[in-house]
């Protein structure tokens, strides 16, 4: 028993290096194509590089959906969008600098993310189905039009990426190409091991994605965001952070389920939805507070990674 937990250790372990890596390639050459159109520094974050950063828990959702393991793909999910809105944004002031926020982007961008957790809780509490899933999905570009046509005049303001004539933007492509195909393998790795690790432990498959694997499928934001706040590239950041929300919340939980309509809350049903109501409460916390103070700090950050820590003693007071 000792060594099948060191092995599917070991399996998990080496899929999550294989996606923050094979995620980070398919990213930043995805930037560069996109900074080649101009597109502002806000927009590629939310719609471009949130995607990209995604990618690990939207191949997991579909490969735990098309193996039957529902509560898989949701505790990822919403694992992942507690560890980036709390830990992630928690870290970035002390690994790398403070960095202000505009009201009205906080307000705007982050309501859209407590929406869409409500929107994807209240579909996974009723079951899923093709229709509702499709449904979910078509709701991110929706709202992404409605984000763009809010925030419309801040957006013209900013400044945008520089375009790189001397790059071979084909030679981008194909590399981003190559890098989403890494994705889709270290996700069967990944998958794969919790299932395994559940089946040893005993312990919910919903818990251990939501705990565990939610934050080896967030460190590309981490990677991304640090990099970004170093290069002072301050609205990337926010658009990554809530908008990587936003795509968990509506495209990563849904894809799976498109394709392969899974059951999900199969065992610890009351943990698993107080949990997911947790991320609701911590995601309006946190965009308040931002909206309120109007910068990330190290004053703030201790709080968002504290409001973290507290989930796992929720789960003990469960």
């Amino acid at each position: 028993m000792v060594l099948d937990v060191v092995f599917s250790i070991a399996v998990l372990v080496s899929g999550i290096v294989i996606l923050n890596i094979s995620s980070e390639k398919a990213v930043e050459h995805s930037v560069h194509v996109a900074s080649a159109l101009g597109i502002s520094s806000r927009m590629i974050g939310l719609i471009l590089v949130s995607v990209g950063t995604d990618l690990p828990e939207i191949a997991n959702s579909i490969i735990s959906c098309s193996q039957g393991h529902g509560d898989i793909d949701v505790g990822d999910s919403w694992g992942s969008i507690l560890t980036q809105i709390t830990l992630v944004l928690g870290l970035l002031p002390f690994l790398g600098r403070s960095f202000k926020v505009k009201r009205k982007e906080a307000l705007v961008i982050g309501g859209v993310q407590v929406l869409t957790i409500i929107l994807a809780v209240s579909v996974a509490i009723t079951g899923f189905t093709r229709e509702k899933a499709f449904l979910l999905i078509l709701s991110w570009p929706i709202l992404l039009w409605v984000i763009k046509k809010t925030t419309a005049k801040d957006i013209r303001k900013k400044k945008r990426f520089e375009r790189h004539s001397t790059r071979h933007y084909l030679v981008d492509l194909l590399i981003a190409v190559l890098g989403f195909a890494e994705v889709a393998i270290g996700a069967v790795a990944v998958v794969q091991s919790v299932i395994s690790l559940s089946t040893i432990l005993g312990a919910p498959e919903f818990l251990l994605s939501f705990f565990v694997l939610a934050i080896g499928t967030s460190l590309p934001e981490l990677v991304v965001d640090l990099t970004a706040v170093r290069k002072r590239q301050y609205e990337l950041v926010v658009g990554d952070i809530i908008g990587s929300c936003i795509v968990d919340a509506t495209v990563s939980i849904s894809v799976g389920q498109l394709l392969f309509p899974t059951a999900v809350f199969v065992d610890a049903p009351q943990r698993s939805l107080n949990l997911a109501l947790y991320a609701i409460l911590t995601s309006a916390v946190v965009i308040a507070l931002i909206a309120l103070r109007k910068k990330v700090d190290r004053r703030v950050g201790p709080f968002f990674s504290s409001i973290y820590v507290f989930a796992y003693i929720l789960l003990y007071l469960m």
